[in-house]
């Protein structure tokens, strides 16, 4: 029997555009961080601590293979998406969450800036980006 909430959980998935995939995994992200943070600095739960972690760099890293090389901010987060998962991998190590809290809001800015392109109609885009690129 089919459970109808992993049906509608599943055909969401599935009708989202790249960008609001984008920002689900930021935001993924973001509670896997979080999660990692309480399991370190309250529960002292240091394998819960270490499954929240490698799942943000794994997410982290979905999002670094996605990248399309031949836009041109995509070096940018690239290099931001090695720093993201460095910076994880080094909280994961000293169980030190001070990593980690230097870059949730990094990934939270990125968030919501994915979350105003996804608003923003195409003809807008073309034009932000007419005009970044006269700068």
């Amino acid at each position: 029997m089919v459970n109808p909430y992993s049906a509608y959980k599943k055909q969401s998935v599935q009708t989202m555009t790249p960008v609001e995939v984008v920002i689900k995994m930021y935001s993924e992200i973001e509670r896997q961080l979080a999660i990692g943070v309480c399991a370190i600095d309250e529960l002292k739960d240091y394998a819960k601590a270490n499954d929240a972690l490698i799942k943000a760099q794994e997410l982290i890293g979905a999002l670094r293979g996605v990248l399309d090389m031949s836009v041109p901010i995509s070096k940018n987060l690239e290099d931001l998406y090695i720093f993201f998962q460095n910076e994880t991998m080094k909280a994961n190590i000293k169980k030190n969450t001070s990593e980690i809290q230097k870059i949730i809001p990094m990934i939270a800015d990125l968030r919501d800036a994915f979350t105003q392109i996804s608003q923003m109609t195409k003809e807008e885009i073309e034009a932000q980006a007419k005009a970044n690129s006269k700068k």
